[in-house]
């Protein structure tokens, strides 16, 4: 479905769009992701809580797919369809990891039990994979057909930097408050709530009538999360390439690890306190590259960002940010150290 809607939206605008994405490679690489999918969901059947070994091997399977299959399409269409391929990906891992803070904070807010999470992430991921969908079918359409997209995605783009950074200088760019979610509050006035998790049962019959359970909830919130990164990672990745499946490629990959990933940073998440810095800066200058590609198309004397450029520019940021988030993390627990001793000096000398 999402190969044919590609397919149309090339065949009546006013530019096709280029792709490498044929019938095959895109049926291929469909089902390959949805017998993904099927795999997790069959290791997550039974509820159990994830070790470290367990997510440490995973992650490594899922890290290494994308790097195996970026060889295969840098040596079978070239190098330059091979960095878009690789640059996108390293852009959509960056934002899927800010999709793990939220999740760890809604989990977290629901008090989800370790057992039943990783079946919440993968509901999740699989919310995130069809909407993402959508979004690309949609923008492959749209840049089809108007030549104003990338304008309308550059500024998406510097709109939603400017907004991590405006919470990143609060220090709140991760707040999650349940209780505050429109979809939640809709559900609990139509539907009962059991106050305990039932396993994985969404719904249960309780005092003579059908009850979610706190599961479903969790389950919602996941989902209205998903709608939001949706709308930032699409234009993002659109930035890097105009080509759909490349798009469709980077997103699946990025989100088909993110289960395991999330018990493997679990603990170092909260050390990247710079990371909101770090997406600002890289959302705002993908959303300047996509409006210096849109003046381009007006006028010629307008400079583009060639690909590798971009590569390095969002390697240095991540860089840069994960050192100075853990050179802060660092200094942080030593003054919470030498607080703790100067507090148990003083209870000494009372």
């Amino acid at each position: 479905m999402l190969s044919s809607l590609l397919a149309a939206g090339g065949s009546g605008g006013s530019a096709a769009v280029s792709s490498i994405g044929t019938p095959v490679l895109w049926g291929a690489s469909i089902a390959a992701v949805l017998a993904l999918v099927l795999l997790d969901f069959l290791l997550t059947r039974k509820p159990h809580a994830v070790s470290m070994r367990e997510a440490l091997g995973w992650s490594a399977f899922y890290i290494a797919l994308p790097v195996a299959f970026g060889v295969f399409i840098w040596s079978r269409y070239g190098s330059q369809i091979g960095l878009e391929y690789y640059t996108g990906y390293l852009v959509e891992k960056s934002l899927s990891v800010d999709n793990l803070f939220v999740f760890m904070l809604v989990l977290a807010a629901f008090a989800v039990p370790k057992e039943l999470q990783q079946r919440v992430l993968l509901i999740g991921v699989v919310g995130a994979l069809v909407l993402r969908g959508i979004f690309i079918a949609l923008g492959a359409q749209m840049l089809a057909n108007f030549d104003w997209t990338f304008l309308l995605f550059g500024l998406i783009l510097l709109a939603t930097g400017v907004k991590l950074l405006r919470d990143a200088v609060k220090g709140d760019e991760h707040e999650v408050d349940p209780s505050k979610l429109r979809s939640v509050r809709l559900i609990r006035r139509f539907m009962p709530v059991t106050d305990d998790y039932r396993g994985t049962a969404m719904t249960v019959r309780s005092a003579g009538r059908r009850a979610l359970t706190p599961l479903a909830l969790v389950t919602v919130a996941i989902l209205g999360t998903d709608i939001v990164f949706a709308v930032d990672s699409v234009p993002a990745v659109y930035g890097i390439t105009g080509d759909p499946y490349l798009v469709f490629a980077t997103n699946a990959f990025a989100l088909l690890g993110l289960r395991a990933l999330y018990f493997v940073l679990e603990g170092a998440l909260s050390k990247l306190v710079h990371l909101g810095f770090g997406l600002a800066a890289i959302l705002g200058f993908i959303g300047v590259k996509l409006v210096l590609h849109w003046a381009h198309g007006i006028w010629a004397w307008v400079p583009t960002v060639p690909t590798l450029a971009s590569l390095g520019v969002i390697v240095g940021i991540l860089v840069v940010v994960t050192l100075t988030s853990l050179r802060a993390s660092r200094r942080a627990e030593l003054a919470a150290a030498e607080d703790e001793l100067v507090g148990a000096g003083e209870a000494e000398q009372r």
